[in-house]
């Protein structure tokens, strides 16, 4: 069953701030943009994969994302991540009122397609929820078809998210449960095998991923 996404994604100049000191401080908007877009390149390859839709704070700081056939959209003022989801699900359901509709995290540079398109299968238009390595966090989450998103982010968001009703999917899928946070998130992404932006932007800081 097809699926459209919702993605939220931070200015890069204030996004990722656990993630500071894994590259020069200069370049650590470039490594949060390079991050999404490495995300989004796999997700766009993704057959299952309707529309996606990311919403931020700035748009005009992402604008080089339309470039992946994404699209960009302001989040409310001052509401929160939980809050910017339902309003990026919303505007989705208005043009697909009985699909489903997910919920994926920015960070997955080492995403691959097949991952994804394993979930979308297993999840089978079920209310479902990937959670990440470390099993405490979630980096998707898909409605049942027309149902209501109903995310749930923050602390402890995968023992929310099953207490609402999502079922955790029991595939590996590995790159779909690496989502960086922290430079060891990141060396942990690193030997899965970055994407194409991200791998480029660290040769020169390769030595402190080891």
């Amino acid at each position: 069953m097809d699926a459209d996404l919702v993605m939220p994604l931070k200015p890069p100049r204030t996004g990722k701030s656990r993630l500071r000191g894994a590259v020069a401080e200069h370049r650590h908007a470039e490594l949060v943009l390079a991050l999404a877009c490495d995300t989004l390149a796999a997700v766009t390859s993704v057959a299952g994969v309707r529309r996606v839709l990311v919403v931020t704070a700035d748009p005009a700081a992402l604008s080089e994302l339309a470039g992946l056939g994404v699209e960009l959209v302001a989040e409310p003022a001052g509401g929160g991540l939980n809050e910017a989801l339902r309003h990026g699900a919303e505007l989705l359901r208005a043009d697909a009122p009985d699909g489903v509709v997910g919920a994926l995290q920015a960070d997955l540079p080492a995403l691959r397609a097949v991952d994804l398109e394993q979930a979308l299968t297993e999840a089978a238009g079920r209310r479902a929820v990937v959670f990440d390595r470390q099993g405490t966090g979630t980096t998707l989450l898909l409605s049942a078809p027309g149902k209501p998103l109903d995310p749930r982010f923050g602390a402890g968001s995968a023992e929310l998210h099953r207490a609402s009703g999502a079922i955790p999917l029991t595939q590996a899928l590995p790159s779909l449960r690496s989502d960086v946070d922290t430079e060891d998130d990141l060396r942990h992404a690193a030997k899965l095998g970055l994407g194409k932006r991200t791998a480029a932007l660290l040769p020169a800081e390769r030595a402190q991923l080891r």
